[in-house]
């Protein structure tokens, strides 16, 4: 038989009833992604031979009547920002291109306790610095849906793996937008959880305040059993929220809205950068949450227009201070310098100076620069310490919303999937990709991008929808209603 690889319930059935052994689930997502690698590059190293080593012994366990995990047998990507000790964690850098974790992510330690099958780590933009998986040391990442076009960043990989159905689930982390985006220019479902819900222990930093780690699938469902499975209290992360981890399933299958309120944000859709694809994905959801027994309520934002400024403030800075450890000493890539630098400057400061240049990629090493002057003596009151103020009144924003609606409806991305290349050569183009995400991230609330439809050009367009800290159930209560009226989450690339 086929193993279907882009629904891990559909897998699960086929497990637990015997129709498919793990050791065939994982020669297929082997065999897919030696398929599809040639044209995506959506993964930086795969598994082999230990998946298929650790597939049968599940499926020992499983004759032997022993007790699995939720995710026994079910392959997933993790994107290659996350500590794993049996494959490298390179974050797609030179500086960590040979880098050996000598322990597991939590997220990571999570997916081995619910005996997920590890199957690869997946490219991405260099650190997590990016919005099209074009800043990667190990190349760009293609769309599986056309592949002239980026699948947005810096998740990429993991979007792409998904998209590609090599696999039916994966994880990526969230910046400022950098699991919606990709799900929206590849058409899947990807979730930024609130801030504090899921573990950040062995996510390797880019802004600490602002990252976290979320599931990516095709639907809802899927969506929310890898949820479950990585939310939760990490007494190793001390911004790890105590709080329990509800029933995120159970919200998907409820799939009711009926009397829900929620507040389609306007200034939004009003956006002369809005493409027309894109709004009118927004205003088709108006009509499917209409008519499924929502009320919708037009919101206002005071302070959206400084969400991006903001960001790009809070970012970077934050981006300086935590990769100021990758100096040639203590790990990772090492450049001795030429001799004109050693004797001008010694042989320390030229190791320091040439390790960076040499183990960091543009974009990474811009923002290092942008961090490190607003942190600079006479700017960080009037750059960084401002942008905290800002990112208050934004937070308030968002606080002034929910105590009117339940959930907000809007935009993920200003436009469909981008053209390799096309804002490569201007960084400022390529930062309003985050035009529509970066609130959620500076307020640390929960964001769900889903599937809405297609452009004539067959590109895949996203919806997003936020909710309050902790309110991921409301979430995935509207996401199920969403994706039982419609089919957008259905549509598969032509392989």
């Amino acid at each position: 038989m086929t193993v279907p690889l882009d629904s891990a319930a559909q897998l699960s059935q086929l497990l637990t009833s015997g129709e498919a052994t793990a050791v065939e689930v994982a020669q297929e997502a082997l065999r897919r992604i030696e398929a599809s690698e040639p044209a995506i590059n959506a993964f930086n190293h795969v598994a082999g031979e230990a998946v298929i080593r650790q597939a049968e012994e599940l499926d020992k366990r499983r004759s032997a009547g022993q007790p699995l995990g939720r995710l026994a047998g079910i392959p997933v990507a993790v994107k290659d920002v996350l500590c794993t000790t049996e494959m490298p964690t390179t974050c797609a850098s030179r500086m960590l291109r040979d880098y050996m974790s000598p322990y597991d992510a939590t997220v990571i330690a999570k997916l081995r306790a619910a005996d997920a099958l590890l199957i690869g780590k997946t490219n991405m933009d260099e650190f997590a610095m990016g919005a099209s998986t074009e800043n990667s040391a190990c190349g760009p990442t293609y769309n599986p849906w056309d592949r002239t076009r980026t699948p947005g960043g810096s998740s990429g990989g993991a979007a792409a793996a998904v998209a590609a159905c090599d696999v039916p689930l994966s994880l990526g982390s969230d910046t400022g937008g950098s699991i919606r985006q990709p799900a929206a220019f590849c058409g899947i479902t990807g979730m930024k959880p609130t801030y504090g819900r899921v573990s950040r222990y062995g996510l390797v930093a880019f802004a600490s305040s602002l990252d976290q780690i979320g599931p990516m699938s095709w639907d809802a469902a899927d969506n929310a059993l890898l949820m479950s499975v990585i939310a939760g209290h990490d007494p190793r992360d001390s911004t790890s929220l105590p709080a329990a981890v509800d029933d995120y399933s159970l919200a998907v299958a409820q799939a009711d809205v009926r009397g829900m309120r929620i507040g389609v944000i306007r200034d939004q859709l009003e956006n002369p950068g809005l493409d027309d694809d894109a709004r009118q994905a927004v205003q088709a959801a108006i009509d499917v949450f209409r008519d499924a027994g929502a009320e919708l309520i037009d919101v206002r934002f005071q302070y959206s227009r400084y969400w991006v400024p903001t960001y790009y403030i809070i970012a970077p800075c934050e981006a300086s201070s935590n990769l100021s450890r990758y100096d040639g000493a203590h790990y990772g890539f090492r450049s001795l310098g030429t001799r004109e630098v050693v004797q001008k400057f010694g042989p320390l400061m030229a190791m320091y100076c040439h390790s960076r240049d040499d183990g960091f990629g543009p974009e990474v090493k811009r923002r290092i620069m942008l961090g490190t002057y607003a942190l600079s003596e006479g700017y960080a009151a009037k750059y960084y310490t401002k942008a905290l103020s800002v990112r208050r009144l934004i937070r308030q924003d968002y606080d002034d919303a929910f105590a009117k609606v339940d959930i907000l409806l809007g935009p993920v991305t200003p436009t469909p999937a981008f053209r390799l290349g096309e804002k490569m050569d201007d960084p400022l183009q390529m930062y309003l990709c985050d035009l529509f995400t970066v609130g959620a991230n500076l307020a640390g609330l929960p964001a769900l991008a889903v599937p809405a439809g297609k452009t004539a050009d067959a590109l895949p367009v996203g919806i997003q929808l936020q909710a309050a800290p902790l309110h991921e159930p409301a979430l995935y209560r509207a996401a199920g209603a969403f994706q039982q009226a419609t089919e957008h989450h259905t549509r598969r690339p032509p392989q």
